[in-house]
């Protein structure tokens, strides 16, 4: 488990150190001074976690919104299951909200549909923070390229991969409202919400998200090849 901390101030950093002797080698944190978007903090770790080589990359809510009973099967769809992103997925069978006030719903629902129908993209909840990437999909796709930090940087990461022809695939969970705190769901996060995905749409036309190395020639080739593009829910 990797905690990602940009100073903020109720202390997590020093829980975590204090809890790394109890779980050495399990337990890591990587602190940074700026509050810099959360998307910025997930490719950070996308990043951490390529380098060191882990083979399955998961991300979620540290709140206990997203279950980590659910861990598991997100792995085994990408384990055994076929997919190379195993979606959280609240808006598919037998997925479900709990404890949401009923206008985070309608948002919620409503740009989940408004996405799918300007991207074409066939994922019922794109804005899905629960998600888990095999190593090779965070590898083909250009991180430095993704340029949304907020609420629309979870619909980017899936777009990126589903232009690239990775498989992805979404599974049904329960997500629960947090019990303590306070959502960061504000009026700009919805307006880069709505902005974001046309500027995907546009983006889109010009760029295909691939990640480029060069050749000891200094010529350019693509990461990987290409795979075959499917988007199914299960």
């Amino acid at each position: 488990m990797l905690v990602i901390d940009d100073g903020s101030p109720d202390g997590t950093a020093q829980i975590v150190k204090d809890l790394q002797s109890k779980f050495t080698g399990q337990l890591f944190i990587e602190e940074r001074t700026d509050k810099l978007g959360l998307g910025t903090a997930y490719i950070y770790g996308f990043k951490w976690a390529i380098a060191k080589n882990y083979q399955f990359i998961f991300e979620m809510d540290a709140d206990f919104s997203h279950n980590p009973n659910d861990l598991p099967r997100l792995y085994h769809a990408c384990k055994t299951g076929g997919a190379d992103v195993a979606i959280g997925s609240r808006y598919v069978k037998t997925g479900g909200v709990v404890n949401w006030p009923w206008d985070r719903v309608a948002l919620s629902i409503g740009g989940s549909l408004y996405t799918r129908l300007i991207t074409w993209m066939p994922i019922k909840d794109p804005t899905a923070g629960f998600v888990c990437y095999r190593k090779e999909v965070l590898e083909t796709i250009n991180l430095d390229e993704i340029v949304f930090a907020a609420y629309a940087f979870q619909i980017e990461m899936k777009f990126a991969a589903w232009k690239l022809h990775f498989k992805l695939k979404e599974v049904p969970i329960i997500f629960q409202d947090r019990t303590q705190g306070v959502s960061k769901m504000n009026k700009g996060i919805v307006k880069e919400g709505v902005l974001g995905v046309l500027k995907l749409r546009w983006h889109s036309l010009f760029t295909n998200y691939r990640k480029r190395v060069k050749n000891i020639d200094g010529t350019e080739v693509n990461s990987l090849s290409e795979n075959k593009i499917v988007a199914e829910s299960k």
